[in-house]
């Protein structure tokens, strides 16, 4: 599995990857905000979280077709799943997820500061809109595997998994704006919404690599 992990992660940021690709599209979602709503910092400041979670959605989606994509093509996700490793198949997805959060969303969240101070958000909203994307991206990746796991042997697998991702990470993206509010409305809670955000995540830990393993066998079979 470490092996595996270090290999997913010298691909992520390796020459090809989707990461660049990410952050121009995060970023121009963020850049092109003021000129659509206009320059009032009041308002940029009030509708920044919320942009920025859609914007960090929208560029996670971009990077999910090639999560199992590039291994089917060279024929090891096929070697994964009929050696020894079928049984283990659900933690062999959960750390190639481990890997495509680390080499492709983590930078996003990274970035996240960047862009915040594009919208005028204070360093208390930057600090907790990145806890909330730290907590509440995972559990997109984990829901992105089963989808990408379907359209591994499609021609256009990206509108399949934005089709299945979208509806799911619903709760995710209510919880996570909930959270990025609270920071900055008095008394509105912060740490409720965060906990359902670590209990999403947590819970797709589980039946995301699991649904995700089916998946692949099915198609193997």
């Amino acid at each position: 599995m470490k092996a595996l992990f270090l290999r997913d992660l010298r691909i992520a940021f390796g020459p090809g990857s989707s990461l660049l690709t990410g952050l121009l599209f995060f970023a121009a979602i963020i850049i092109i905000t003021p000129f659509a709503i206009g320059p009032d910092q009041e308002i940029l400041s009030r509708i920044g979280p919320g942009m920025l979670w859609i914007g960090a959605l929208l560029s996670i989606l971009l990077g999910l077709d090639r999560m199992f994509q590039t291994d089917r093509d060279d024929g090891s996700l096929d070697q994964l799943i009929l050696s020894r490793h079928r049984k283990s198949l659900s933690l062999v997805v959960f750390t190639k997820c481990s890997a495509h959060w680390c080499g492709t969303i983590l930078p996003l969240i990274l970035f996240t500061p960047v862009l915040g101070l594009m919208l005028g958000l204070d360093g208390t909203a930057i600090g907790g809109l990145m806890l909330t994307l730290l907590c509440g991206t995972p559990a997109i990746t984990l829901i992105g595997a089963v989808g990408a796991a379907l359209a591994t042997s499609l021609p256009r697998g990206g509108v399949l998994i934005s089709v299945i991702v979208l509806p799911l990470a619903v709760p995710v993206m209510i919880f996570g704006v909930s959270a990025a509010y609270a920071t900055t409305a008095p008394g509105i809670s912060f740490i409720n919404p965060l906990l359902f955000l670590i209990a999403l995540s947590l819970f797709f830990s589980i039946l995301g690599p699991l649904a995700a393993a089916l998946t692949l066998a099915s198609l193997s079979d």
